[in-house]
């Protein structure tokens, strides 16, 4: 850390420094995701039955919504999923309404890649399956004007806050038929940014113009946070076909220490523009990289499905994850919510409970299949409020020829009133619009 002070008569206006903390909207403890954060799996079949999948698991997808799943394959197969999405969110910031507005963020990136060989040794049919899932993405950029009136002091400041990046694993999964109606399955996933994506930018420019009293000031502030991400856990699954027509199925996802490095720049100064003693009154620079550690929350879910018939299927998911245990403890060991970035003891993130259902009907023809898909979720996102309530539906299609098998997946995500949990200070209040396409292709050898 090296500060470097001039010109200390004017030591009023100091505390713009520490006070600039308070404008942005992300802190370096805390993570802001940008997309639903709950843990769900992938794939364009899956996301077209609303995302419940976890007793119908029967492709290579399986291996992210319940391994177990992975016994129903009986052919080689690899697959690849591509996603896209466009979201907007409108702002309102309460006492602040120079910065309300709408902000809004799109991205394309490979979702899901897989390789699975299904085999049979000692009288079981057994799977192996190598996948690539990306998980969680953070991307966001807002920029908007932010007015400081207190005690004499006003500042006009602009801030422009960046954040990019998210998180993927790369798994290694297997299952084994126990009985003919039972199967078990678990995935090691690897979140490491050699062999996946798991890092993180979160960057805050701030200018800023004002006076206090008669004199004029400027300041300027430029923080930036990378961090990269490193741990492993498992997914543990069970199917249990109870009858030709029905199946119920269970995930658990362990929770996990993660080790993550961290460097952290910062510079900030204010300037005096119009009195004798104009010029730089304070400047701050900080560089550093930091050891420090996330945990990461356990979840879990059970699923049912029913087959009414070749060409109907229907499927519902309930899905628990327990957001009050992820923490992020940093170099000096203070441990707050990784959430909210309040301090461990005065955090209350409770769990969240998502609710998904879907159906698939299936057109069968001699040489082609077309799968139509519907569904509807409940997607909470955690909050110290209880959780904001953000609610979806999806619709899917596809084809089925050959060994090729096409899906392609709609999703609408929106809630009102959510996004306590990204900015404290300004009570920030956000109605969110989001839409997301999946496209997936299956090869079967």
């Amino acid at each position: 850390m090296t500060p470097k002070t001039k010109r200390f008569r004017w030591l009023p206006v100091l505390f713009l420094a520490t006070s600039l903390c308070n404008v942005s909207p992300g802190q370096a403890q805390e993570i802001e995701f940008a997309s639903s954060p709950n843990p769900v799996g992938s794939g364009a079949r899956a996301l077209g039955m609303g995302g419940a999948f976890i007793a119908v698991a029967d492709d290579a997808t399986a291996a992210s919504w319940n391994p177990a799943g992975l016994i129903q394959l009986e052919l080689p197969e690899v697959s690849i999923v591509g996603a896209g999405y466009s979201r907007s969110e409108d702002n309102t910031f309460i006492g602040h309404p120079e910065a309300d507005g709408s902000q809004s963020a799109s991205d394309i990136a490979l979702n899901y890649l897989s390789a699975a060989y299904p085999f049979n040794a000692f009288d079981r049919n057994m799977i192996i399956t190598l996948t690539y899932q990306h998980l969680y993405d953070f991307n966001r950029s807002w920029q908007f004007d932010f007015l400081y009136n207190e005690d004499g002091l006003i500042l006009d400041r602009k801030i422009d806050y960046n954040q990019e990046g998210g998180l993927s694993a790369v798994g290694l999964s297997c299952a084994i038929q126990v009985v003919p109606s039972l199967s078990l399955g678990i995935t090691m996933n690897v979140w490491n940014d050699s062999v996946g994506n798991n890092n993180w930018t979160q960057d805050t420019i701030v200018t800023g113009t004002g006076s206090l009293g008669p004199s004029r000031l400027r300041e300027q502030y430029h923080n930036t946070d990378s961090y990269n991400f490193e741990g492993i856990n498992f997914n543990l699954g069970f199917f249990w076909r109870f009858n030709e027509a029905l199946t119920v199925g269970g995930v658990l996802k362990t929770p996990f220490t993660a080790d993550v490095e961290h460097d952290a720049s910062l510079t900030s100064t204010i300037d005096l523009m119009n009195t004798p003693l104009a010029g730089t009154i304070w400047s701050f620079t900080e560089t550093g990289r930091y050891n420090e550690e996330m945990d990461m929350p356990m979840s879990y879910g059970l699923g049912v499905s029913y087959r009414f018939s070749d060409a109907l299927t229907a499927s519902l998911d309930v899905y628990r994850t327990h957001w009050e245990d992820m923490m992020y403890t940093d170099h000096t060991g203070t441990t707050t919510s990784a959430i909210s970035g309040l301090e461990e003891s005065r955090s209350d993130i409770d769990p969240t409970i998502q609710i998904r259902t879907g159906v698939e009907y299936l057109i069968i023809k001699p040489r082609y299949i077309i799968p139509l898909r519907a569904g509807l979720f409940y997607d909470p996102a955690p909050s110290e409020r209880g959780g904001d309530n953000l609610y979806g539906l999806t619709l899917g299609t596809g084809l089925g020829w050959k060994q090729f098998i096409f899906d392609i997946s709609y999703q609408f995500r929106f809630g009102n009133d959510v996004g306590s949990a990204i900015y404290k200070t300004g009570e920030l209040s956000q109605d969110v619009r989001e839409h997301t396409v999946y496209a997936s292709l299956i090869v079967h050898f």
